[in-house]
């Protein structure tokens, strides 16, 4: 029983290691794929770069919704969580925002933005494209992102934050939940229980403007 045991604990930490390693690399062939797109966009016409803005806001979301936040699902939360792993450890939901934001290749200041108000940071990468609900019906907010489009969103609610995916009309809110904070990192409707369904403040920004994607190839740095 007790060498069952030791397998089993041997094999637990192999795993986890390998998907360690395996989140590290994506990650750097993430920042390859951003320094091409670098090189590609500083020696493009207009046109070309217009192109290039296109394709790579498409490359940012699809890694995002389904490489990145994946990795992250079943994490733990905890309010003081800031764990850089999935999978290990435990992270808030601001943290949750900012790492993987950070980890796409965004130049963020990671712990700066995810100890502050999320609004805060929702401005600056959002700038125009926000939308602001108070008191009001979910159904008003799902009706907003539908018209909006596809595309990644930044939610910030009263005491919570997190993305909203809109991806051939199907929504998904992605946070790290204290609802459930054994699961933590989760993707789920938006009509579950969840603080989105039930917060009376809710401000929203639409991600990957032409100006974000741009600053994502350029590297430029937020503060």
């Amino acid at each position: 029983m007790k060498d069952t045991l030791l397998i089993l604990l041997v094999l637990f930490v192999c795993n986890m290691y390998a998907q360690q390693k395996e989140y590290t690399t994506t990650l750097q062939e993430i920042e390859i794929i951003r320094k091409n797109a670098n090189t590609s966009y500083n020696r493009a016409n207009a046109a070309e770069k217009d192109s290039i803005i296109t394709t790579t806001r498409v490359y940012i979301f699809k890694t995002l919704v389904d490489t990145i936040f994946p990795y992250w699902y079943g994490t733990p939360w905890d309010f003081n969580g800031h764990t850089k792993i999935p999978g290990e450890g435990k992270i808030a939901c601001g943290y949750f925002v900012t790492t993987t934001l950070q980890d796409i290749g965004f130049n963020i200041p990671r712990y700066k933005w995810a100890q502050s108000a999320s609004e805060v940071f929702i401005k600056k990468l959002a700038k125009q494209q926000i939308k602001r609900f108070t008191n009001k019906p979910l159904t008003t907010i799902e009706d907003f992102l539908l018209n909006s489009g596809d595309g990644l969103y930044l939610v910030g609610l009263d005491d919570h934050t997190g993305f909203i995916s809109v991806d051939n009309k199907k929504t998904r809110f992605i946070h790290a939940s204290y609802y459930k904070p054994e699961i933590g990192v989760m993707a789920e409707a938006l009509d579950s229980e969840n603080p989105l369904k039930y917060s009376k403040y809710r401000v929203i920004g639409k991600l990957l403007s032409d100006t974000m994607v741009r600053n994502w190839i350029n590297g430029i740095r937020y503060n």
